[in-house]
């Protein structure tokens, strides 16, 4: 269980994880997510818009690299780094629930 102290903290960095992924894929971002979002539900969300970005990027890409004229590189490159500052950010997210985990494991009772 967590107590009142401990949920603001993790529900600021779901509402910054959200902001971020929304930023990232072009989508207006939920105002609040304490309203009836489980925290899997948001996490399931954000890793679906981190494999939509990377899907993207990759499509922009073959199309890029398969002389399509309406996809220029600038394109490309933006929808690169875009799927790849995502990806990071989803990365450190896991490492820090999983520290969480390991902290919350190893206390004694």
């Amino acid at each position: 269980m967590s107590t009142p102290t401990t949920a603001l903290p993790m529900q600021n960095l779901l509402n910054s994880m959200q902001g971020m992924a929304s930023e990232a894929s072009g989508k207006p971002a939920i105002a609040d997510l304490s309203v009836g979002v489980s925290f899997g539900g948001a996490l399931r969300e954000s890793l679906e818009r981190i494999n939509a970005l990377q899907g993207e990027s990759a499509a922009k890409a073959r199309a890029f690299q398969s002389g399509d004229p309406d996809v220029a590189l600038h394109e490309v490159m933006i929808a690169g780094q875009k799927a790849s500052v995502a990806f990071e950010m989803g990365v450190q997210v896991r490492n820090r629930l999983l520290n969480a985990y390991k902290d919350v494991m190893n206390m004694q009772v």
